[in-house]
């Protein structure tokens, strides 16, 4: 199984609860039922540990994806197009990236 992490702020002006809200109702459900994915989640970042600051990025969402070839297509479909677009009014240069877990054999 490989992990898409996506790192992501706000564009200027976009209400954190209307993001929020959206991902609740449409993005989290829709992305989990997908044939390729075993698991989706999505996190909105508190700082950087041991400090005060501000998170680089305002959310992260780690995506578990069982089937590579299988996750093109289900993304490919029309309802994901309409979910990635709704996802792109909201995020500002998302970061995808596509891990592979280092484990103890």
């Amino acid at each position: 199984m490989q992990t898409l992490i996506v790192l992501f702020s706000l564009k200027p002006g976009t209400d954190p609860a209307a993001y929020e809200a959206w991902a609740r109702s449409t993005d989290l459900p829709v992305v989990r039922k997908l044939p390729s994915v075993d698991s989706f989640e999505v996190f909105r970042t508190a700082g950087l540990f041991g400090s005060d600051q501000k998170a680089p990025y305002d959310y992260v969402e780690m995506i578990g994806i069982r089937d590579i070839p299988g996750f093109r297509g289900d993304v490919a479909t029309e309802t994901m197009r309409r979910v990635a677009g709704e996802f792109r009014q909201f995020a500002d240069s998302p970061v995808f990236m596509l891990t592979n877990r280092i484990s103890q054999e």
